[in-house]
């Protein structure tokens, strides 16, 4: 294969803004697919993608138009899945950057610009839905030409729903996005080198590697090696997505394509690693950074028979998706489960389904939480990552929390009620911008913390859906919060307990301990539920126990003899209570429903 007649590319837009539509109408128009077998998002597999409406997983695809090979990696939209975005740029020369006539900018849209823009990678401006009766053409042109600094005649116009303007899109393809470097060849030398963006497992074939080649060329039965991990294999298959894995005799340099390797133990490929020929003796290509998790939550089985399936699962999650991690933990009130780190409170929301789905999994999950530095007056300074370590008040000298900086996209009627709702969630604004007719740009930080506190819902709610925002991790600074237990019959429920700002803690006291008196069934004694923080009780409701008539079998004679009973039973539940203490009976549901948001 000619490497001057391949185009790779992406496609890069913020959620629902028509980015698989147009992959549709893409592959149609290139017959990747025969049109008895197109169906609405094919490149969105999981069943989870469809019925949300939403890509979770990058998918590349190969397809044929004119005499040029086009390689596509259609990637997520949604801000928890910028990792998967900026794997898709390194792989890619051009990207596509598709921006919606009915909403305009978003703030999704500016995120994933400057990440090519850093990646090097030549942008296609492209407005989407332009058959849509709500779509605003000439002032989202205008918004484009202004964040591109690049003229209207350079902006494409498409309708995926209709396939209009997709020819022409083709065929601006091929002028604007080079083709892929020719490789150096090193002392005469043209080793097979390939950078792997993604990679999954199969249970018959092992790990399943994507890959771009960089130079050279693999056919099936060489003889390879993962640079990073030192790992020798043989290729049992070579091939491309079309959009099935489909072999192929070789792959060549230029191409994007996939390499089974047989190789059937986890943590030996990861993203960003080389594949080479074992007679390459360069160093790895540059790869990837980590990707850092910034929401915590431990998840449990609902019944511990269940501890080695979820096991398992979680372990084939993590070769698909390498974003996340897990490590065992142990609760004395939910015994055995792990302890996970998510990208996001969405991505945190798709992996727990998809457990549920595709591995059918009851599944208790506990309040999400970020992680706190927290340096002790002993000296020492500590990362904190569950709440139910983190230290009592008196140990604590100071405590650093993750701070995000964030950009709000709205029409500026808006602007008042999201100033006040960012006022309430601790942000501080550092600029505003107007740009286009109808757009205003707000720049600010807040805590993450605050950020999982419902804010992606409250700005939809105030903003009637108008508002997009975008944001990255920012720096640590000093946090004012506190350790926030929930005392059943005076003893903590670890499971319940909560980091908590301390200028909301009487508010959340009271509702936690008011939604648990709600749901928690009654005992045969009295029991306290209450909230404690910084060493003293901030809420309390208490709980009456259960009645029984004692009396019942018994119909007359001396009212001594009822109120012998009486007296009996109001003992036995005396002595009950003193040595019931931390014996109360909480079912599984209770945990699942304190764990919910109402």
């Amino acid at each position: 294969m000619n490497p001057k007649n391949i185009r790779n590319f992406s496609i890069m837009a913020h959620v629902d803004h028509g980015k698989s539509t147009l992959a549709d109408r893409m592959l149609e128009l290139t017959n990747t697919i025969d049109k008895r077998k197109m169906q609405e998002q094919v490149l969105d597999s999981m069943e989870l993608e469809r019925e949300r409406g939403i890509t979770i997983k990058m998918q590349p695809v190969r397809m044929k138009w004119k005499d040029y090979i086009f390689n596509l990696i259609d990637t997520p939209g949604h801000i928890d899945f910028s990792y998967e975005v900026s794997r898709a740029l390194k792989a890619v020369e051009g990207s596509i950057l598709l921006v919606d006539a009915t909403q305009g900018v978003q703030a999704q849209t500016l995120t994933t610009l400057n990440m090519a823009r850093e990646s090097g990678l030549t942008i296609i401006p492209v407005v989407s839905k332009i058959d849509s009766p709500l779509a605003r053409i000439p002032e989202v042109v205008k918004e484009v030409c202004e964040l591109l600094d690049c003229e209207e005649k350079d902006v494409l116009k498409v309708s995926g729903k209709t396939g209009e303007g997709v020819t022409d899109l083709l065929d601006e393809i091929i002028k604007r996005v080079p083709a892929p470097k020719e490789p150096q060849q090193i002392s005469g030398k043209n080793e097979f080198r390939s950078l792997v963006f993604d990679f999954q497992y199969s249970t018959h074939k092992g790990v399943i590697v994507y890959v771009r080649v960089m130079s050279g060329s693999v056919k099936r039965h060489d003889q390879l090696l993962f640079k990073v991990s030192d790992e020798k294999f043989q290729s049992l298959e070579v091939g491309i997505f079309a959009p099935d894995d489909t072999p192929t005799e070789t792959l060549s340099a230029g191409e994007i394509g996939y390499i089974v390797t047989g190789i059937k133990q986890p943590g030996i490929a990861s993203v960003g690693d080389t594949v080479a020929s074992i007679k390459d003796t360069e160093p790895p290509l540059h790869g990837y950074m980590s990707p850092s998790p910034v929401v915590w939550a431990s998840i449990y089985p609902e019944s511990q028979d269940d501890f080695t399936s979820l096991k398992q699962a979680l372990g084939r999650l993590r070769l698909s998706d390498s974003s996340f991690t897990h490590e065992e933990e142990s609760s004395g009130t939910l015994g055995r489960g792990f302890r996970c780190g998510f990208l996001g409170m969405l991505h945190l929301e798709i992996i727990t389904e998809r457990l549920r789905r595709e591995f059918n999994l009851n599944l208790v999950v506990t309040i999400p939480s970020i992680t706190y530095h927290v340096e002790l007056k002993s000296g020492k300074t500590v990362v904190i990552y569950s709440p139910a370590l983190f230290p009592e008040d008196h140990e604590v000298k100071n405590v650093l929390e993750p701070l995000v900086n964030m950009k709000i996209i709205t029409p500026p009627q808006y602007l008042g009620t999201i100033m006040q709702s960012i006022f309430d969630h601790e942000g501080e604004v550092s600029a505003t911008e107007t740009f286009g007719e109808n757009r205003t740009s707000v720049s600010l930080v807040m805590p993450l913390r605050e950020l999982m506190r419902n804010f992606f819902d409250e700005m939809k709610s105030v903003s009637s859906g108008f508002a997009s925002i975008s944001y990255e991790i920012g720096e640590l600074r000093q946090a004012d919060v506190a350790r926030m237990d929930i005392l059943v019959a005076d003893e903590p429920v670890m499971a319940f307990c909560r980091v908590v700002s301390r200028k909301r803690l009487e508010e959340e006291a009271k509702s936690s301990v008011e939604k648990l008196h709600k749901i928690l069934p009654r005992q045969m004694f009295t029991v306290k539920i209450q909230a404690k923080a910084g060493g003293r009780i901030i809420a309390s409701e208490t709980m009456s126990g259960m009645k029984k008539d004692v009396t019942q079998h018994m119909y007359g004679g001396d009212i001594t003899r009822k109120m012998k009973l009486r007296e009996k039973q109001k003992k036995g539940k005396k002595k009950m209570e003193a040595l019931g203490k931390g014996n109360v009976n909480i079912p599984q549901d209770v945990f699942i429903k304190m764990m919910r948001a109402d």
